[in-house]
């Protein structure tokens, strides 16, 4: 018999099964009322503009999108891109630019071309899932500083830099999501991403810049990007579709300084060699004719009456108890609740589930899963009615946990 953990590299035997994967699994019945997922609403495809795109594509370019491509990217969604980021205010040329395999990618690219086992990376406490899965993945040292209802806390940040430097020690970048934090919700206040962006020029440390959100806003100004407002090309920003076009064309792009976006294609090259062709010819068509924004306004829409419902609903049923809060975001997906520190909300997910309702635990998003106090609620995909009795169980439930 092969003893086959005798040959599994350091590296695998480092990864985890992502939580949250694990998770949906056990929220798969019908009868369960889940705000685990970090699921679109199937509400804001936009399913007809598709399949005109789709045959349009086949007729036209059906040789072209069926074939292998170039690992930067099919160069007509790569112009349309550049013209999407100039709305924001930011200036790219295309070889500033990566096409990816959604952001996930982008986040293992990070990690692969900087890390090296036991190198130290910043991240958020909490922060999401698949980024310390993926650093986790080239076995660097991931070192958590927290956040507030205004982002990362920049005094925090500091301190920790200083007792770095004391160390003779250097972060490779600081990871952050500074639009509609996930898992928080929270976003990083125009003031402390002035303060970040200093702190990395004095400190000469790169910030990576997760910003899957970004356009998902529906309420309040937006901010600048960190990307926008970096002169000294400190900042790589990953973007992805899966949140305001489709998920399942696994589409997403980097941005940064083109020796970086360079180092980033090497290593994908290595991983898959180019992004899936039809789908980026679809996408650059959706893009040239002018139906993203029309279909980002549409989603923004439904999260926004779904997340109203959802604030109701826990403001209504949510025990008044000290120490039980959530967040209020202005974009996004999630919201985040926290109870009182003694109680775990591991052991109370099995119990929300015997409830019929469930959620992310919050410790899959600390470094270590060193807090159990918290977890993650989804207002985007479950329905209006499923909003509605889903918080009440969850909250009766809770209730009679403090009681």
């Amino acid at each position: 018999m092969i003893q086959y953990d005798l040959d599994f590299s350091k590296n695998i035997k480092a990864m985890k099964r992502s939580v949250i994967r694990e998770l949906l699994k056990v929220t798969q019945s019908p009868d369960i009322i889940s705000f685990a997922g970090g699921l679109p609403s199937p509400e804001s495809f936009p399913i007809v503009p598709l399949k005109e795109i789709a045959i349009e594509v086949l007729e036209k370019n059906g040789t072209k999108a069926l074939q292998y491509g170039a690992t930067e990217g099919l160069p007509s969604l790569a112009d349309e891109l550049v013209k999407l980021m100039a709305t924001d205010n930011v200036k790219i040329g295309k070889e500033n630019l990566a096409i990816t395999i959604a952001s996930q990618q982008g986040l293992d690219l990070v990690g692969k071309i900087f890390l090296n086992p036991n190198d130290i990376a910043i991240v958020e406490s909490p922060t999401y899932v698949g980024a310390l899965s993926a650093f986790n993945s080239y076995r660097a040292k991931l070192i958590d500083v927290e956040l507030d209802d205004d982002g990362m806390r920049m005094d925090k940040l500091k301190k920790t830099l200083a007792d770095l430097k004391k160390k003779g020690k250097r972060p490779k970048f600081i990871y952050v999501i500074p639009d509609f934090h996930n898992p928080a919700g929270v976003t990083l206040s125009l003031e402390r991403r002035k303060q970040l962006i200093e702190i990395a020029r004095k400190e000469k440390i790169m910030i990576i810049e997760d910003s899957p959100y970004r356009m998902v806003r529906f309420r309040g100004k937006n901010i600048p990007s960190l990307y926008s407002m970096d002169r000294d090309g400190l900042v790589v920003s990953l973007f992805t579709f899966s949140k305001i076009f489709v998920p399942g064309f696994r589409l997403g792009w980097a941005i940064g300084p083109k020796e970086i976006i360079d180092k980033m294609i090497i290593a994908k090259q290595a991983t898959d060699l180019c992004t899936p062709e039809f789908t980026q010819y679809m996408a650059a068509s959706f893009l040239k004719k002018g139906l993203l924004i029309p279909t980002v306004k549409h989603t923004v829409s439904i999260y926004k009456e779904k997340n109203e419902l959802m604030l109701e609903m826990l403001e209504k049923y949510m025990p008044k108890a000290k120490g039980v809060k959530w967040t209020k975001p202005d974009g996004g997906l999630f919201l985040w609740v926290t109870l009182p520190e003694k109680y775990d909300c591991d052991k109370l997910f099995q119990k929300a589930i015997d409830n019929k309702v469930a959620y992310v635990v919050g410790s899959a998003f600390y470094v270590g899963g060193k807090k159990k106090n918290s977890f993650r609620m989804n207002f985007s995909y479950p329905s209006m009615e499923q909003i509605r009795v889903g918080v009440k169980r969850l909250a009766e439930m809770i209730d009679e946990e403090i009681k």
